[in-house]
């Protein structure tokens, strides 16, 4: 079915620069990454600085928006340091994630319902400045209610539970991102989702009509090495655009 809302699909570039510093140098260039989703159909880059700049190193930023006029969505860990990039930077916007320096990539949602105090002047400045905040956050009521109490205009699903889930499961799982994205919306925030989404497994998950957008990023990239990044992305935007 033909929905009349069309579905975001914002790739994150972060491990392209991953390759890059691998070996240092500046190859292969992320910003090279960021022309390229441009130039075949994508909506938006994400990139995420870590406080240990494994992967997007801090000039990238400013490299990235001066190459193309996709909207960037910095991922950011809730810190002064991080919080002091973005207001310099001004990205369209920041997804606030939690961030552990041991993990390979970030596992589970922020909660926000328990870090509030927290969050809330973090939230605030970011808007201040005209930056669109998200919360990436588990599929659960009480984070959607934490994100309203913040004033985050956007939250995104952390899909990796519906993603590794068994066969069993996965309904379930997916129960659980169809009913908060419908929740979210229904409380005026805009729903998107991402984290583990791959060729195989998108479609249910692009199909919730509310979702806006979805964020993917390792495994475009990963497939990238194989067929490219145009037609790895190129075939997910058609697997969405299906799915819709």
């Amino acid at each position: 079915m033909s929905l009349s809302r069309p579905l975001r699909l914002g790739v994150n570039i972060d491990h392209v620069a991953t390759i890059r510093n691998a070996r240092g140098g500046e190859h292969p260039d992320p910003v090279r990454a960021a022309e390229i989703v441009a130039a075949c159909g994508g909506d938006g880059i994400t990139a995420h600085l870590r406080e240990d700049r494994r992967h997007i190193r801090d000039d990238d930023l400013a490299r990235i928006q001066a190459a193309t006029d996709l909207p960037l969505n910095l991922e950011m860990a809730a810190t002064e340091e991080m919080l002091a990039i973005a207001l310099r930077h001004k990205p369209h916007a920041a997804c606030i994630v939690p961030e552990r320096r041991e993990e390979r990539t970030t596992e589970g949602g922020l909660d926000a319902a328990g870090q509030h105090n927290r969050l809330a002047p973090i939230v605030a400045r970011l808007t201040d400045a005209g930056i669109r905040v998200s919360l990436f956050i588990a599929p659960e009521e009480r984070q959607i209610e934490a994100a309203l109490r913040l004033r985050a205009p956007v939250v995104e699903l952390h899909t990796g539970e519906y993603a590794h889930a068994s066969d069993e499961e996965r309904a379930t799982e997916l129960r659980k991102l169809a009913d908060m994205a419908a929740l979210a919306a229904k409380n005026g925030i805009e729903p998107h989702a991402g984290h583990g989404l791959t060729y195989d497994n998108v479609q249910p998950v692009a199909a919730i009509p509310q979702v806006a957008e979805l964020n993917i990023g390792h495994y475009l990239i990963g497939e990238a090495v194989f067929v490219g990044l145009e037609a790895s992305v190129g075939r997910m935007r058609a697997l969405m655009d299906a799915a819709r």
